[in-house]
């Protein structure tokens, strides 16, 4: 009966060590961006489709064309499958060097594709993410971003941007987050810079850009860290907080450009943005 009794005693000051051991863990509150309890999943895609097939058309729609965008880019924007298709459960948008004349009539050295959401889904305020591997390169810029639904008819800045990654290739450790609007545009976008530790390199592995957006506060994530916080108070003076309405989603790949430069000889192509998904969550 001895080593019965040792046993039930042993048992019950093991489960009590557990207990203690799991209550003195962090835990995840319904703060942090990757905790379920706060956020609730109102649209996505997790691009899961046959390799070699287009985007969903239920849910995006390609910008085409040369004109370089007003930022002087190079590429002219396809809806080929060679620029932007699913393959291996990503979303693989390509910059290729190659001759191409679109149906536009302007004649490119590159040839890359741009997908929106505009028409087919936008929303207001929660938190946007994607889960993305960018490339890098001498003037190669890829971006995940978000546009006022209104752009139509108030014209860009005053719709509103929300950029919530850029990368300029030739600084491969860094991204940039971004707003837009009246009075604060352009090269005076209110931004800020996140840059991995030790020199790492962003296209070495996937990473998780996104933002919580509330009326007057836009927080900016990489892989859970917050990194920037913008609220009317960062606006020029009488410069107008223009996020109180929804907005659609963006993707691209831009070749060149004012900010990023031109590729250059140590430029190699094709360059590859692969995307896992993009979630979009509500309260």
């Amino acid at each position: 009966m001895g080593n019965v009794y040792r046993i039930i005693i042993w048992k019950i000051l093991f489960s009590a060590a557990i207990l203690s051991a799991q209550e003195s863990k962090p835990q995840v509150t319904s703060e942090s961006p990757a905790s379920p309890k706060k956020w609730v999943l109102v649209w996505s895609d997790e691009f899961n489709g046959l390799d070699g097939s287009p985007p969903d058309p239920a849910k995006w729609k390609f910008d085409t064309g040369g004109k370089g965008w007003g930022n002087n880019e190079l590429e002219t924007y396809t809806d080929r499958a060679m620029n932007a298709e699913q393959e291996g459960g990503n979303l693989v948008i390509t910059a290729r060097k190659e001759s191409f004349t679109g149906p536009d009539g302007i004649a490119r050295e590159y040839t890359s594709a741009r997908l929106k959401t505009a028409g087919l889904f936008d929303y207001a305020y929660g938190r946007f993410e994607a889960r993305i591997k960018i490339p890098y390169g001498q003037g190669i810029w890829p971006a995940f971003w978000l546009l006022g639904n209104d752009i139509g008819t108030v014209g860009w800045p005053q719709c509103g941007e929300i950029d919530i990654m850029e990368n300029i290739g030739k600084e491969p450790s860094t991204i940039h987050g971004t707003i837009h609007g009246p009075g604060y545009s352009g090269e005076k976008g209110i931004g800020s810079p996140f840059s991995l530790p030790k020199d790492q390199k962003f296209s070495k592995d996937f990473h998780v850009f996104g933002v919580e957006w509330e009326p007057s506060q836009i927080r900016f994530y990489v892989d859970d860290n917050l990194y920037a916080t913008r609220t009317p108070t960062d606006l020029p003076t009488g410069a107008g907080w223009v996020y109180d309405h929804p907005f659609f989603i963006i993707l691209n790949l831009a070749v060149g450009g004012y900010w990023p430069g031109n590729p250059d000889a140590t430029t190699v192509f094709p360059q590859q943005m692969l995307v896992d998904y993009v979630r979009v969550y509500g309260k």
